[in-house]
């Protein structure tokens, strides 16, 4: 088990945009300060944390990069539907209802997603 201490923090940079959170280790960035009460955003959030730990960060971001451009292919530039067929968003959209769902997530849970 690893101990990660996660900085949640609201930044205006994300208030023209649509996205409601991200993740760039070790801070939760967030649009709106009321999502820091947002379980369910922060736990989508806190998968992508654990992702990021068991790929080694730069590991991470180079697969993400990468199997987004492939899913911009396989969805013929749609790029929302790209976005959300990336396994590692698949995981973290499919499993953030549940909020216990980090304490017993397994090493690698990602790929089962792809």
């Amino acid at each position: 088990f690893i101990f990660v201490i996660m900085i949640v923090v609201c930044q205006k940079f994300l208030k023209n945009t649509k996205i409601n959170g991200i993740t760039l280790f070790p801070f939760i960035i967030l649009r709106n300060p009321k999502d820091k009460l947002n379980k369910v955003l922060i736990n989508h959030e806190k998968i992508h944390t654990r992702q990021m730990i068991e790929m080694l960060f730069l590991l991470f971001y180079l697969w993400y990069i990468i199997e987004y451009l492939i899913r911009l292919i396989q969805y013929k530039g749609a790029f929302l539907e790209a976005y959300r067929n990336i396994s590692f968003e698949r995981e973290a959209y499919a499993m953030q209802n549940d909020l216990q769902y980090i304490k017993r997530r397994k090493t690698w849970a990602w790929r089962f997603f792809l």
